[in-house]
């Protein structure tokens, strides 16, 4: 069976594997019950989750379930196991960007949350706004999420200049991107613009750049304060490899 799903997630465009895998949820997720791997934000377990990534798919990293990747579930375990933002006995003001099915009815349905989601076009979005022209005041947000947003933007400097103004004084943005570890500069070229050539060198037609570790120290230069949160590494390996979690990946932890 797990042959036949990625025979079949290899042959549809991704636009359209998105939609479909919505509809589909119910069915993939009773087809893969078992007990091997466990999506940690809804706490269903699976014999095996899905393949995901374009071009050179990654094995078993899509949740049956919630359709969370590696990077939301690290996300939640790091949110739930090193945060207040589920427990606060203060009402939270949270902005998240590009909101994920995986989170979205989660977090709207949280009591201590006062929860915006804001994007140039997704429909699950409060407010449509530009991450360069963002319509909100200075310092209003306790906690802003975006999750491989910046990649996208072509002028990430005024970006993040933009995502430190609206947090408050003393709030937490988690600022999550795809990186190359290996890399110590981020790489981009904006001569490159055919879709395909973008793809094999950027990881994926709509992505700009790639970042190196020197990624953290922008985010200083805007004056963000930041913890390089290498969480799985606090994770014990064999619910690493439960959880299906990217071993490595690294949490943009980053206050004002």
């Amino acid at each position: 069976m797990k042959k036949l799903f990625k025979l079949i997630l290899n042959t549809i465009p991704r636009p359209l594997l998105i939609r479909l895998s919505y509809v589909a949820r119910p069915v993939l997720a009773l087809a893969l019950k078992g007990d091997k791997f466990t999506d940690p934000i809804d706490g269903k377990s699976f014999k095996t989750f899905l393949p995901y990534g374009y071009g050179t798919q990654r094995n078993n990293v899509l949740s049956p379930s919630t359709l969370s990747l590696e990077r939301h579930r690290l996300l939640w375990l790091f949110l739930n196991n090193e945060s207040d933002f589920f427990t606060s006995n203060v009402k939270k003001k949270v902005l998240h960007f590009a909101p994920e099915q995986a989170f979205y009815k989660l977090f709207r349905t949280q009591k201590n949350l006062d929860y915006t989601t804001t994007d140039l076009f997704s429909p699950l979005a409060d407010v449509k706004a530009d991450i360069c022209d963002l319509p909100f005041e200075d310092n209003q947000y306790d906690v802003i999420l975006c999750n491989h947003v910046l990649e996208h933007i072509p002028d990430d400097t005024k970006a993040m200049q933009e995502l430190y103004r609206v947090l408050k004084p003393g709030g937490m943005a988690i600022l999550q991107i795809p990186q190359d570890l290996s890399r110590a500069t981020t790489f981009s070229d904006d001569t490159i613009t055919d879709q395909k050539e973008r793809a094999k060198i950027f990881g994926q037609y709509d992505h700009v750049r790639i970042y190196g570790r020197d990624y953290f120290d922008k985010l200083r230069s805007i004056g963000f304060k930041v913890i390089e949160e290498d969480y799985t590494n606090k994770i014990a390996p064999e619910l690493v490899e439960k959880y299906c979690l990217a071993k490595g990946e690294v949490i943009p932890v980053c206050f004002k």
